[in-house]
Protein backbone atom coordinates (compact mmCIF):
# COMPACT_ATOMS: atom_id res chain seq x y z
CA UNK A 1 0.00 0.00 0.00
CA UNK A 2 1.06 3.36 -0.63
CA UNK A 3 2.90 5.24 1.74
CA UNK A 4 1.95 9.22 2.95
CA UNK A 5 4.21 11.12 4.84
CA UNK A 6 6.85 8.92 7.04
CA UNK A 7 4.18 6.49 7.92
CA UNK A 8 3.90 3.33 6.29
CA UNK A 9 0.24 2.64 5.85
CA UNK A 10 0.89 -0.80 4.58
CA UNK A 11 2.25 -1.68 7.98
CA UNK A 12 -0.72 -1.55 9.76
CA UNK A 13 -3.12 -4.26 10.76
CA UNK A 14 -6.72 -4.87 9.27
CA UNK A 15 -8.34 -3.34 12.14
CA UNK A 16 -5.68 -0.32 12.67
CA UNK A 17 -6.11 0.46 9.15
CA UNK A 18 -9.82 0.43 10.18
CA UNK A 19 -9.43 2.57 12.54
CA UNK A 20 -7.34 4.92 11.10
CA UNK A 21 -9.76 5.07 8.18
CA UNK A 22 -12.41 5.57 10.80
CA UNK A 23 -10.59 8.44 12.65
CA UNK A 24 -9.97 10.80 9.37
CA UNK A 25 -13.22 10.48 8.00
CA UNK A 26 -14.79 12.05 11.38
CA UNK A 27 -11.66 14.33 11.78
CA UNK A 28 -10.44 15.11 8.66
CA UNK A 29 -6.50 15.26 10.01
CA UNK A 30 -3.78 14.40 7.90
CA UNK A 31 -2.72 11.07 8.46
CA UNK A 32 1.11 11.01 9.63
CA UNK A 33 0.14 13.36 12.66
CA UNK A 34 -3.48 10.84 13.24
CA UNK A 35 -1.12 7.67 13.27
CA UNK A 36 1.07 9.37 16.76
CA UNK A 37 -2.54 10.02 18.63
CA UNK A 38 -4.44 6.68 17.33
CA UNK A 39 -1.20 5.02 18.96
CA UNK A 40 -1.30 7.60 22.12
CA UNK A 41 -4.87 6.27 22.51
CA UNK A 42 -4.03 2.48 21.90
CA UNK A 43 -5.76 2.76 18.61
CA UNK A 44 -9.17 3.73 20.55
CA UNK A 45 -11.29 5.56 17.88
CA UNK A 46 -13.53 7.17 20.41
CA UNK A 47 -10.78 8.39 22.36
CA UNK A 48 -8.60 9.51 19.63
CA UNK A 49 -11.45 11.50 18.56
CA UNK A 50 -11.98 13.23 22.14
CA UNK A 51 -8.40 14.10 22.33
CA UNK A 52 -8.73 15.49 19.10
CA UNK A 53 -11.90 17.71 20.01
CA UNK A 54 -11.09 18.92 23.46
CA UNK A 55 -6.98 18.54 23.73
CA UNK A 56 -4.88 15.48 25.13
CA UNK A 57 -4.12 17.16 28.26
CA UNK A 58 -1.79 15.74 30.65
CA UNK A 59 -0.88 11.70 30.67
CA UNK A 60 -2.73 10.53 34.16
CA UNK A 61 -1.04 7.49 33.64
CA UNK A 62 2.30 8.42 33.14
CA UNK A 63 1.88 11.27 36.52
CA UNK A 64 0.50 8.26 38.36
CA UNK A 65 3.13 6.23 37.51
CA UNK A 66 6.09 8.56 38.91
CA UNK A 67 3.73 9.55 41.60
CA UNK A 68 3.84 5.88 42.56
CA UNK A 69 7.43 5.88 42.17
CA UNK A 70 7.92 8.70 44.46
CA UNK A 71 6.44 7.29 47.78
CA UNK A 72 9.13 6.41 50.61
CA UNK A 73 9.36 3.32 50.87
CA UNK A 74 9.17 3.13 54.59
CA UNK A 75 5.34 4.47 53.94
CA UNK A 76 5.24 2.31 50.79
CA UNK A 77 2.14 -0.01 52.75
CA UNK A 78 -0.10 0.38 55.76
CA UNK A 79 -2.28 -1.71 56.62
CA UNK A 80 -3.68 -2.88 60.11
CA UNK A 81 -4.45 -6.72 61.26
CA UNK A 82 -8.37 -6.62 61.11
CA UNK A 83 -8.26 -5.22 57.32
CA UNK A 84 -5.61 -7.35 56.15
CA UNK A 85 -7.43 -10.59 57.59
CA UNK A 86 -11.06 -8.21 55.95
CA UNK A 87 -9.28 -8.44 53.06
CA UNK A 88 -8.22 -12.19 53.13
CA UNK A 89 -11.86 -13.13 53.58
CA UNK A 90 -12.63 -11.09 50.17
CA UNK A 91 -10.20 -12.80 48.04
CA UNK A 92 -11.15 -16.64 49.49
CA UNK A 93 -15.18 -15.18 48.66
CA UNK A 94 -14.65 -13.81 45.48
CA UNK A 95 -14.90 -15.76 42.58
CA UNK A 96 -12.10 -15.93 39.77
CA UNK A 97 -13.37 -14.05 37.29
CA UNK A 98 -15.83 -12.04 39.11
CA UNK A 99 -15.96 -8.18 40.49
CA UNK A 100 -12.45 -7.23 42.03
CA UNK A 101 -14.17 -4.30 44.08
CA UNK A 102 -16.72 -4.53 46.68
CA UNK A 103 -19.90 -2.71 45.72
CA UNK A 104 -20.62 0.97 47.63
CA UNK A 105 -23.58 0.53 48.72
CA UNK A 106 -26.18 3.83 48.09
CA UNK A 107 -27.48 5.08 51.65
CA UNK A 108 -30.65 6.84 52.09
CA UNK A 109 -31.36 7.73 55.88
CA UNK A 110 -34.28 6.36 57.25
CA UNK A 111 -36.50 7.92 59.59
CA UNK A 112 -36.91 7.19 62.83
CA UNK A 113 -40.55 5.68 62.93
CA UNK A 114 -42.42 6.73 65.65
CA UNK A 115 -44.50 4.23 67.40
CA UNK A 116 -47.68 5.35 69.67
CA UNK A 117 -48.03 2.59 72.02
CA UNK A 118 -52.26 2.01 72.80
CA UNK A 119 -53.21 3.02 76.17
CA UNK A 120 -54.26 -0.48 77.71
CA UNK A 121 -50.72 -1.98 76.59
CA UNK A 122 -48.71 1.23 78.31
CA UNK A 123 -51.12 0.56 81.64
CA UNK A 124 -50.48 -3.29 81.81
CA UNK A 125 -46.78 -2.76 81.53
CA UNK A 126 -46.20 0.41 83.23
CA UNK A 127 -44.39 -1.33 86.13
CA UNK A 128 -42.01 -3.15 83.70
CA UNK A 129 -41.31 -0.03 81.95
CA UNK A 130 -40.69 1.34 85.37
CA UNK A 131 -38.48 -1.49 86.51
CA UNK A 132 -36.49 -1.67 83.18
CA UNK A 133 -35.89 2.37 83.09
CA UNK A 134 -34.36 1.88 87.18
CA UNK A 135 -32.11 -1.19 85.71
CA UNK A 136 -30.79 0.68 82.94
CA UNK A 137 -30.06 3.95 84.96
CA UNK A 138 -27.94 1.77 87.14
CA UNK A 139 -25.83 0.29 84.80
CA UNK A 140 -25.36 3.12 82.26
CA UNK A 141 -24.10 4.66 85.88
CA UNK A 142 -21.20 2.09 85.98
CA UNK A 143 -20.73 1.94 82.63
CA UNK A 144 -20.51 6.31 82.79
CA UNK A 145 -17.72 5.21 86.03
CA UNK A 146 -16.01 2.94 83.83
CA UNK A 147 -15.19 4.85 80.87
CA UNK A 148 -12.86 7.26 82.87
CA UNK A 149 -10.16 3.67 82.98
CA UNK A 150 -7.40 3.66 79.93
CA UNK A 151 -8.57 2.32 76.53
CA UNK A 152 -6.17 -0.80 77.28
CA UNK A 153 -7.60 -1.52 80.28
CA UNK A 154 -11.27 -0.71 79.43
CA UNK A 155 -13.31 -3.83 78.71
CA UNK A 156 -14.45 -3.35 75.07
CA UNK A 157 -18.60 -4.14 75.81
CA UNK A 158 -18.09 -0.78 77.90
CA UNK A 159 -16.91 1.28 74.98
CA UNK A 160 -19.54 -0.45 72.54
CA UNK A 161 -22.40 0.43 75.29
CA UNK A 162 -20.99 4.04 75.83
CA UNK A 163 -21.56 4.77 71.87
CA UNK A 164 -24.77 3.50 71.71
CA UNK A 165 -25.69 5.43 74.77
CA UNK A 166 -24.34 8.36 73.19
CA UNK A 167 -25.83 8.17 69.68
CA UNK A 168 -29.43 7.32 71.44
CA UNK A 169 -28.79 10.11 74.41
CA UNK A 170 -26.63 12.47 72.10
CA UNK A 171 -29.90 15.16 71.46
CA UNK A 172 -28.65 15.27 67.71
CA UNK A 173 -31.94 16.12 66.41
CA UNK A 174 -32.36 14.40 62.71
CA UNK A 175 -32.30 16.48 60.07
CA UNK A 176 -32.56 16.23 55.96
CA UNK A 177 -29.10 15.27 54.65
CA UNK A 178 -28.17 18.18 53.27
CA UNK A 179 -28.68 20.17 56.49
CA UNK A 180 -26.83 16.96 57.93
CA UNK A 181 -23.72 18.13 56.09
CA UNK A 182 -24.34 21.79 57.00
CA UNK A 183 -24.01 20.89 60.56
CA UNK A 184 -21.03 18.91 60.07
CA UNK A 185 -19.32 21.09 58.43
CA UNK A 186 -20.29 23.63 60.94
CA UNK A 187 -19.13 21.68 63.83
CA UNK A 188 -15.56 21.06 61.64
CA UNK A 189 -14.87 23.88 61.55
CA UNK A 190 -15.73 25.13 65.06
CA UNK A 191 -13.45 22.37 66.67
CA UNK A 192 -10.37 22.32 63.86
CA UNK A 193 -10.29 26.01 62.80
CA UNK A 194 -10.67 27.26 59.11
CA UNK A 195 -9.83 24.45 56.52
CA UNK A 196 -10.07 24.17 52.96
CA UNK A 197 -11.24 20.68 52.44
CA UNK A 198 -13.61 20.97 49.96
CA UNK A 199 -16.80 18.62 52.06
CA UNK A 200 -19.45 18.12 49.83
CA UNK A 201 -22.56 19.82 51.36
CA UNK A 202 -25.76 17.19 51.03
CA UNK A 203 -26.22 13.89 51.53
CA UNK A 204 -23.90 10.27 50.85
CA UNK A 205 -26.83 9.75 47.91
CA UNK A 206 -26.39 12.71 46.68
CA UNK A 207 -22.08 12.05 46.68
CA UNK A 208 -22.63 9.18 45.41
CA UNK A 209 -24.74 10.19 42.40
CA UNK A 210 -22.42 13.53 41.78
CA UNK A 211 -19.40 11.29 41.68
CA UNK A 212 -20.92 8.81 39.25
CA UNK A 213 -21.94 11.46 36.86
CA UNK A 214 -19.00 13.74 36.73
CA UNK A 215 -16.80 10.23 37.04
CA UNK A 216 -14.62 11.83 40.03
CA UNK A 217 -13.86 9.66 42.95
CA UNK A 218 -15.53 9.87 46.43
CA UNK A 219 -13.68 10.02 49.33
CA UNK A 220 -15.80 9.22 52.75
CA UNK A 221 -14.45 10.30 55.63
CA UNK A 222 -16.22 8.82 59.13
CA UNK A 223 -14.89 10.35 62.52
CA UNK A 224 -16.33 9.34 65.65
CA UNK A 225 -15.91 11.92 68.64
CA UNK A 226 -15.72 9.58 71.51
CA UNK A 227 -12.58 8.03 69.58
CA UNK A 228 -8.76 9.47 71.66
CA UNK A 229 -7.37 9.14 68.16
CA UNK A 230 -9.78 11.34 66.18
CA UNK A 231 -8.44 14.70 66.90
CA UNK A 232 -4.91 13.67 66.39
CA UNK A 233 -5.96 12.16 63.02
CA UNK A 234 -8.00 15.25 62.10
CA UNK A 235 -5.00 17.46 62.69
CA UNK A 236 -1.96 15.59 61.69
CA UNK A 237 -2.88 13.39 58.53
CA UNK A 238 -6.44 15.14 57.74
CA UNK A 239 -5.45 18.60 57.39
CA UNK A 240 -1.90 18.11 56.71
CA UNK A 241 -1.08 20.75 54.13
CA UNK A 242 -0.30 17.93 50.98
CA UNK A 243 -3.33 16.23 52.05
CA UNK A 244 -5.42 19.21 51.97
CA UNK A 245 -3.80 20.62 48.49
CA UNK A 246 -4.19 17.44 47.23
CA UNK A 247 -8.10 17.27 47.80
CA UNK A 248 -8.87 20.52 47.42
CA UNK A 249 -7.14 20.72 43.64
CA UNK A 250 -9.79 20.32 40.99
CA UNK A 251 -7.38 18.24 38.83
CA UNK A 252 -7.52 15.46 41.03
CA UNK A 253 -11.47 14.11 40.61
CA UNK A 254 -12.01 13.67 44.26
CA UNK A 255 -15.50 14.70 45.74
CA UNK A 256 -14.62 14.62 49.69
CA UNK A 257 -18.03 13.85 52.09
CA UNK A 258 -17.83 13.59 55.43
CA UNK A 259 -20.43 12.62 58.26
CA UNK A 260 -20.41 12.06 61.87
CA UNK A 261 -21.30 9.03 62.90
CA UNK A 262 -23.36 10.53 65.82
CA UNK A 263 -25.90 11.78 63.26
CA UNK A 264 -28.04 8.58 61.65
CA UNK A 265 -26.89 8.88 58.18
CA UNK A 266 -22.79 8.18 58.84
CA UNK A 267 -23.96 5.82 61.80
CA UNK A 268 -26.14 4.19 58.90
CA UNK A 269 -23.48 4.97 56.61
CA UNK A 270 -20.80 2.95 58.47
CA UNK A 271 -22.68 -0.07 59.27
CA UNK A 272 -23.21 -0.58 55.60
CA UNK A 273 -19.59 0.03 54.69
CA UNK A 274 -18.34 -2.42 57.52
CA UNK A 275 -16.47 0.44 58.74
CA UNK A 276 -14.11 -1.56 61.15
CA UNK A 277 -12.41 0.66 62.86
CA UNK A 278 -12.61 4.57 63.59
CA UNK A 279 -11.66 7.14 61.62
CA UNK A 280 -12.18 6.02 58.97
CA UNK A 281 -12.00 6.74 54.92
CA UNK A 282 -12.78 4.83 51.54
CA UNK A 283 -12.53 5.68 47.97
CA UNK A 284 -15.40 4.61 45.84
CA UNK A 285 -15.43 5.49 41.93
CA UNK A 286 -17.00 3.78 38.85
CA UNK A 287 -15.64 0.61 38.00
CA UNK A 288 -16.48 0.06 34.33
CA UNK A 289 -14.50 -3.16 33.57
CA UNK A 290 -17.03 -4.88 36.63
CA UNK A 291 -19.68 -2.95 35.12
CA UNK A 292 -21.16 -0.07 33.23
CA UNK A 293 -22.65 1.76 36.23
CA UNK A 294 -21.62 -0.11 39.40
CA UNK A 295 -19.98 1.80 42.09
CA UNK A 296 -17.12 -0.14 44.21
CA UNK A 297 -14.52 0.72 46.87
CA UNK A 298 -11.36 0.63 45.62
CA UNK A 299 -9.29 1.69 48.96
CA UNK A 300 -10.01 1.51 52.53
CA UNK A 301 -8.14 3.68 54.79
CA UNK A 302 -9.23 2.32 58.60
CA UNK A 303 -7.33 3.45 61.99
CA UNK A 304 -4.94 6.56 62.69
CA UNK A 305 -1.75 6.78 60.01
CA UNK A 306 0.74 9.69 58.71
CA UNK A 307 -0.30 11.82 56.34
CA UNK A 308 2.27 10.29 53.76
CA UNK A 309 0.27 6.89 53.94
CA UNK A 310 -2.77 8.35 53.71
CA UNK A 311 -1.69 10.29 50.90
CA UNK A 312 -0.22 7.51 49.49
CA UNK A 313 -2.87 4.74 49.47
CA UNK A 314 -5.08 7.32 47.89
CA UNK A 315 -3.13 8.30 45.11
CA UNK A 316 -1.88 4.75 44.57
CA UNK A 317 -5.92 3.95 44.18
CA UNK A 318 -6.61 7.07 42.02
CA UNK A 319 -3.59 5.93 39.60
CA UNK A 320 -4.94 2.30 39.59
CA UNK A 321 -8.65 3.01 38.46
CA UNK A 322 -7.92 7.10 36.85
CA UNK A 323 -7.16 5.46 33.24
CA UNK A 324 -10.76 3.34 33.68
CA UNK A 325 -12.51 6.76 34.19
CA UNK A 326 -10.89 8.83 31.69
CA UNK A 327 -11.74 5.84 29.03
CA UNK A 328 -15.42 6.01 29.83
CA UNK A 329 -14.71 9.75 29.80
CA UNK A 330 -13.44 10.10 26.31
CA UNK A 331 -16.39 7.39 25.26
CA UNK A 332 -18.71 9.97 26.89
CA UNK A 333 -16.91 13.07 25.16
CA UNK A 334 -17.11 10.87 21.47
CA UNK A 335 -20.72 9.99 22.23
CA UNK A 336 -21.73 13.91 23.37
CA UNK A 337 -19.86 14.90 20.24
CA UNK A 338 -21.86 12.33 17.83
CA UNK A 339 -25.20 13.49 19.52
CA UNK A 340 -24.15 17.09 19.01
CA UNK A 341 -23.09 16.21 15.07
CA UNK A 342 -26.73 14.16 14.80
CA UNK A 343 -28.31 17.44 16.51
CA UNK A 344 -26.75 19.74 14.10
CA UNK A 345 -27.51 17.69 10.84
CA UNK A 346 -31.23 17.50 12.59
CA UNK A 347 -31.41 21.49 12.95
CA UNK A 348 -29.49 21.94 9.19
CA UNK A 349 -31.93 19.50 7.56
CA UNK A 350 -35.12 21.18 9.63
CA UNK A 351 -33.53 24.87 8.78
CA UNK A 352 -33.59 23.11 5.04
CA UNK A 353 -36.71 21.87 4.49
CA UNK A 354 -38.28 24.73 6.84
CA UNK A 355 -36.65 27.24 3.86
CA UNK A 356 -38.08 24.96 1.13
CA UNK A 357 -41.73 24.87 2.43
CA UNK A 358 -41.13 29.19 2.77
CA UNK A 359 -39.99 28.77 -1.01
CA UNK A 360 -42.75 26.38 -2.33
CA UNK A 361 -45.40 28.52 -0.60
CA UNK A 362 -44.02 32.02 -1.99
CA UNK A 363 -44.06 30.34 -4.93
CA UNK A 364 -47.33 29.64 -4.46
CA UNK A 365 -48.98 32.72 -3.39
CA UNK A 366 -46.67 33.98 -6.50
CA UNK A 367 -48.37 32.09 -8.86
CA UNK A 368 -51.77 32.82 -7.30
CA UNK A 369 -51.05 36.44 -7.14
CA UNK A 370 -50.40 36.28 -10.99
CA UNK A 371 -53.31 34.28 -11.65
CA UNK A 372 -55.52 36.68 -10.06
CA UNK A 373 -53.73 39.48 -11.71
CA UNK A 374 -54.35 37.79 -14.72
CA UNK A 375 -57.94 36.96 -14.20
CA UNK A 376 -58.89 41.00 -13.38
CA UNK A 377 -56.81 41.80 -16.70
CA UNK A 378 -58.78 39.89 -18.62
CA UNK A 379 -61.52 40.86 -17.04
CA UNK A 380 -60.59 44.51 -17.16
CA UNK A 381 -60.17 43.58 -20.69
CA UNK A 382 -63.18 41.75 -21.47
CA UNK A 383 -65.27 44.82 -19.56
CA UNK A 384 -63.37 47.44 -21.95
CA UNK A 385 -64.22 45.88 -25.06
CA UNK A 386 -67.88 45.25 -24.16
CA UNK A 387 -68.07 49.14 -22.97
CA UNK A 388 -66.68 50.14 -26.07
CA UNK A 389 -68.89 47.83 -28.13
CA UNK A 390 -71.77 49.58 -26.37
CA UNK A 391 -70.61 52.95 -26.81
CA UNK A 392 -70.12 52.28 -30.78
CA UNK A 393 -73.62 51.15 -30.60
CA UNK A 394 -75.10 53.90 -29.03
CA UNK A 395 -73.25 56.15 -31.75
CA UNK A 396 -74.36 54.12 -34.56
CA UNK A 397 -78.51 54.00 -33.16
CA UNK A 398 -77.77 58.44 -32.03
CA UNK A 399 -76.49 59.63 -35.42
CA UNK A 400 -79.55 58.41 -36.91
CA UNK A 401 -81.83 60.22 -34.44
CA UNK A 402 -80.40 63.63 -34.90
CA UNK A 403 -82.43 66.11 -36.82
CA UNK A 404 -81.24 67.46 -40.05
CA UNK A 405 -79.96 71.02 -40.34
CA UNK A 406 -82.21 73.64 -41.27
CA UNK A 407 -82.14 75.11 -44.18
CA UNK A 408 -80.39 78.58 -45.20
CA UNK A 409 -82.59 81.19 -44.50
CA UNK A 410 -84.67 80.19 -42.11
CA UNK A 411 -85.48 82.14 -39.18
CA UNK A 412 -85.89 79.38 -36.83
CA UNK A 413 -82.49 78.58 -36.79
CA UNK A 414 -79.72 79.35 -34.36
CA UNK A 415 -75.88 79.42 -36.03
CA UNK A 416 -73.27 77.74 -34.36
CA UNK A 417 -69.48 78.09 -34.45
CA UNK A 418 -68.02 74.75 -32.97
CA UNK A 419 -64.10 75.05 -32.06
CA UNK A 420 -63.52 71.18 -32.00
CA UNK A 421 -60.97 69.93 -30.13
CA UNK A 422 -57.68 69.02 -31.86
CA UNK A 423 -57.31 65.81 -30.87
CA UNK A 424 -60.32 65.22 -33.98
CA UNK A 425 -59.06 67.25 -36.57
CA UNK A 426 -62.61 68.43 -37.09
CA UNK A 427 -61.04 72.05 -36.48
CA UNK A 428 -63.92 74.30 -36.84
CA UNK A 429 -67.14 73.30 -37.44
CA UNK A 430 -70.56 75.53 -38.42
CA UNK A 431 -73.58 74.63 -38.35
CA UNK A 432 -77.05 75.54 -37.96
CA UNK A 433 -79.43 74.01 -35.66
CA UNK A 434 -83.01 74.64 -34.63
CA UNK A 435 -84.19 76.63 -31.82
CA UNK A 436 -85.72 74.17 -30.27
CA UNK A 437 -82.72 71.97 -30.41
CA UNK A 438 -81.76 70.98 -27.05
CA UNK A 439 -78.33 71.17 -25.68
CA UNK A 440 -78.32 67.03 -25.03
CA UNK A 441 -78.92 67.24 -28.88
CA UNK A 442 -75.73 69.46 -29.63
CA UNK A 443 -74.01 66.92 -27.46
CA UNK A 444 -75.39 64.11 -29.19
CA UNK A 445 -74.08 66.16 -32.67
CA UNK A 446 -70.42 66.55 -31.42
CA UNK A 447 -70.14 63.40 -30.48
CA UNK A 448 -71.42 61.77 -33.54
CA UNK A 449 -69.49 64.39 -35.55
CA UNK A 450 -67.35 61.64 -37.37
CA UNK A 451 -70.05 59.58 -38.07
CA UNK A 452 -72.00 62.33 -39.58
CA UNK A 453 -69.35 63.89 -41.64
CA UNK A 454 -68.85 60.41 -43.59
CA UNK A 455 -72.51 59.81 -44.35
CA UNK A 456 -71.90 63.26 -46.04
CA UNK A 457 -68.90 62.61 -47.79
CA UNK A 458 -70.53 58.86 -48.74
CA UNK A 459 -73.72 59.91 -49.34
CA UNK A 460 -74.92 56.78 -47.18
CA UNK A 461 -73.87 54.81 -44.95
CA UNK A 462 -73.52 51.04 -45.55
CA UNK A 463 -72.60 49.91 -42.52
CA UNK A 464 -75.22 48.37 -39.67
CA UNK A 465 -78.16 50.26 -38.73
CA UNK A 466 -78.90 50.17 -34.71
CA UNK A 467 -82.55 50.79 -34.68
CA UNK A 468 -82.07 51.13 -30.73
CA UNK A 469 -79.57 51.98 -27.97
CA UNK A 470 -77.88 49.05 -26.02
CA UNK A 471 -79.53 48.05 -23.01
CA UNK A 472 -78.36 48.85 -19.39
CA UNK A 473 -76.43 51.56 -20.80
CA UNK A 474 -76.15 55.02 -19.84
CA UNK A 475 -74.10 56.89 -22.32
CA UNK A 476 -71.45 59.71 -20.44
CA UNK A 477 -69.90 62.19 -22.70
CA UNK A 478 -66.08 62.57 -22.50
CA UNK A 479 -66.42 66.78 -23.40
CA UNK A 480 -67.57 69.65 -22.69
CA UNK A 481 -69.36 72.88 -24.27
CA UNK A 482 -68.69 76.53 -23.17
CA UNK A 483 -68.80 79.73 -24.13
CA UNK A 484 -65.99 82.51 -24.77
CA UNK A 485 -67.52 85.56 -23.57
CA UNK A 486 -68.53 85.08 -21.13
CA UNK A 487 -67.28 81.90 -20.42
CA UNK A 488 -69.99 79.82 -19.33
CA UNK A 489 -70.02 76.06 -19.92
CA UNK A 490 -73.16 73.78 -20.50
CA UNK A 491 -74.02 71.10 -19.01
CA UNK A 492 -75.96 68.42 -21.82
CA UNK A 493 -79.77 68.76 -20.53
CA UNK A 494 -82.51 67.60 -22.28
CA UNK A 495 -84.39 70.57 -20.98
CA UNK A 496 -82.63 73.73 -21.88
CA UNK A 497 -82.51 74.66 -25.61
CA UNK A 498 -79.72 76.10 -27.86
CA UNK A 499 -82.44 78.81 -28.64
CA UNK A 500 -82.40 79.93 -24.69
CA UNK A 501 -78.14 79.75 -24.45
CA UNK A 502 -77.17 81.35 -27.91
CA UNK A 503 -79.94 83.22 -29.08
CA UNK A 504 -79.18 83.55 -32.94
CA UNK A 505 -75.66 82.22 -32.71
CA UNK A 506 -72.20 82.45 -30.83
CA UNK A 507 -69.21 80.09 -30.98
CA UNK A 508 -68.74 77.65 -28.76
CA UNK A 509 -65.72 75.85 -27.71
CA UNK A 510 -65.47 71.71 -27.37
CA UNK A 511 -63.31 71.22 -24.49
CA UNK A 512 -62.28 67.66 -23.64
CA UNK A 513 -60.65 65.56 -20.32
CA UNK A 514 -63.32 66.25 -17.83
CA UNK A 515 -61.90 64.74 -14.70
CA UNK A 516 -65.10 63.38 -13.54
CA UNK A 517 -65.48 61.43 -16.58
CA UNK A 518 -61.96 60.29 -16.63
CA UNK A 519 -62.50 58.84 -13.26
CA UNK A 520 -65.26 57.13 -14.06
CA UNK A 521 -63.73 55.72 -16.96
CA UNK A 522 -60.64 53.95 -14.85
CA UNK A 523 -63.46 52.79 -12.41
CA UNK A 524 -65.18 50.95 -15.42
CA UNK A 525 -61.82 49.80 -17.03
CA UNK A 526 -62.09 51.50 -20.24
CA UNK A 527 -59.11 53.14 -22.53
CA UNK A 528 -58.10 55.77 -23.64
CA UNK A 529 -59.36 57.32 -26.80
CA UNK A 530 -62.64 55.89 -28.91
CA UNK A 531 -63.25 55.09 -32.53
Amino acid sequence: MASEGEFDIGALSESQQAALQQYTDVTGQEIKDAVPLLERSQWNVQIAIAKFFDGEGPDLLAEAHAAHNSIPRATARHENLHESLLEADLRAYRPTRGPQTEPAPRVVPQPFAVYQTPFLVAVLFAPFRFGYKVVAGLFKSIFYFLSFLPQSIRPRFVATSITKGLRQTSGRRVTLPKETAQRFRRDFEEEYGAHRLPFYEGGHAQALDAAKTELKFLLIVLLSPEHDETESFVRDTLLAPEVVSFLADPASNVVVWGGNVLDSEAFQVAREYGCPKFPYSCLVCLTPKEGSTRMGIVKRLAGPMTAEAYLSGIQTAIAKYAPDLDGVRAERAAAELARGLREQQDSAYERSLAADRERARQKREAAAAAAAAEKKALEKAEAAARLREMRRRWRKWRVSTLAPEPEVGSKDAVRLALNMPASSGAGRVVRRFARQTTVEELYAFIECYDLVAGQQQDGEDGEEVVEKPPADYEHRYRFRIASVMPRETFEPSGEVTVGEKMGRGGNLVVEEGDSDEEDEEGEEGEEGGDD
